[in-house]
């Protein structure tokens, strides 16, 4: 039978060890592109699954100075669905790193959350 020591010493590295896999999964969300559209593909930005746009890109026949105000519009719309689309991709891969560690679906680790 473990002394109280012990369990507590294992828990602290079993906290430990998962917080080290936690932040690598972090990390890897940040090498992780998505791209997001708006206009039928006419606007397309590019951003990490953490969120950090990486690039946009504007189709050469929005460039007409009384159509500004709509090419803003769609940007924000292109860059929402790469927010989004990176948003479901840092959850499935949050979820593969706690399933790989047994944590339950959904386990917000103190501090990574």
């Amino acid at each position: 039978m473990k002394s109280m020591e012990e369990m507590l010493k294992a828990a602290q590295q079993a906290a430990e060890t998962i917080q080290k896999q936690m932040t690598e999964t972090q990390a890897k969300l940040d090498s992780i592109e998505v791209e997001g559209a708006a206009g039928g593909g006419l606007v397309k930005i590019r951003c990490s699954a953490k969120g950090r746009v990486i690039g946009v890109a504007i189709d050469d026949g929005l460039i007409v100075p009384a159509d500004k105000q709509m090419l803003e519009d769609l940007i924000a719309a292109a860059f929402n669905d790469a927010r989004t689309k990176a948003d479901e991709v840092a959850g499935a891969e949050m979820a593969k790193a706690q399933q790989g560690m047994g944590l339950p679906p959904g386990f917000n680790f103190p501090g990574l959350g």
